[in-house]
């Protein structure tokens, strides 16, 4: 798994990840799923496409529904083709709730109790998540299992949820249906890119006029004379809002530019915060190739001993 912020560097350092240990990418990004919006997300070009296999890249239309739960089920079976192929899956992207889902599952019908959850949070302030993560042992076994005790954020969420209903989460996942169940992935390494912040927003605001540069704005024309409504859910993504206030005259080509890299910025920032809650990411400077490399090598390597065992 390799993650980050938009425009962090994912790209160049997945492809490169793919040619040196014969992998193919699996998208984890909520956007680039979508059919004929391909600037505004930053797809990899069709050149960098046919050197290394991509997977949910263009597979639904603008229009179409796409969740967490079909993002679960395709990267699933994306995984499953990929390792037919005895080829290793490189799960990268942006979209942190579509990772949580597939490693963690969604469940909407499992209770939630604010003033629980404010309780736990204090706790973990006041003594820290060990102490949490014992109660979770007594209350909930197989859910303490398979949580770290410095992963705050799921020892208090299966808390909450015992707490609130009287029910285990572990009970709570065997009583989902097999499409919302959680698979326990044992062999995975995922590894978390951040960058220097003036460096990031550089970057970010380089991508956004590259965008506006390459025809973001025919992009959005082009969609909207299909007869995508400006109001779905992908219309309404970062670049496509804001190059449809420009098209119907709302702002000026100067301020959709200025906004979008601000929302962009913003948006790095909201991907930063929710990253930061997976503990188990491995959390490596964008820059850092060969760092990085020696990591997924030593890991793979250490895989390959353990199957021999």
């Amino acid at each position: 798994v390799l993650v980050g912020p938009t425009a962090v560097g994912k790209t160049d350092l997945s492809l490169n990840l793919c040619r040196l240990f014969n992998g193919e990418i699996v998208s984890v990004d909520s956007m680039q799923v979508y059919r004929y919006m391909d600037i505004g997300t930053a797809k990899a070009t069709l050149e960098e496409r046919s050197a290394v296999v991509h997977h949910l890249i263009d597979i639904v239309d603008p229009d179409d529904e796409y969740n967490a739960a079909r993002f679960t089920r395709d990267a699933l079976q994306a995984i499953q083709t990929i390792h037919g192929r005895d080829a290793l899956p490189v799960l990268t992207g942006g979209a942190g709730l579509y990772l949580r889902a597939l490693k963690d599952g969604l469940f909407p019908d499992i209770p939630s109790d604010v003033s629980i959850r404010k309780h736990l949070k204090q706790r973990i302030e006041e003594e820290g998540s060990h102490s949490l993560h014992r109660d979770l042992t007594v209350h909930d076994p197989v859910s303490a299992a398979r949580i770290h005790q410095n992963d705050t954020y799921r020892i208090a969420r299966a808390l909450e949820v015992f707490l609130s209903s009287g029910i285990p989460l572990s009970v709570h996942f065997e009583r989902q249906n097999l499409q919302n169940t959680p698979v326990i992935f044992d062999n995975i390494f995922s590894i978390g890119l951040t960058s220097a912040r003036p460096e990031l927003y550089s970057r970010i605001e380089k991508r956004s006029a590259q965008m506006l540069e390459e025809g973001l704005e025919q992009e959005v024309r082009n969609l909207l004379d299909r007869g995508y409504n400006r109001e779905l859910k992908s219309m309404q993504s970062i670049g496509y809002r804001h190059m449809v206030r420009y098209i119907t005259g709302d702002w000026s080509l100067e301020e959709t530019a200025h906004l979008l890299a601000r929302d962009t910025r913003h948006y790095a920032k909201r991907q930063f915060t929710w990253f930061n809650k997976d503990h188990s990411l491995n959390w490596k400077d964008v820059c850092d190739h060969e760092g990085i490399k020696k990591m997924v090598a030593g890991w793979l390597a250490n895989k390959k001993l353990e199957g021999r065992e």
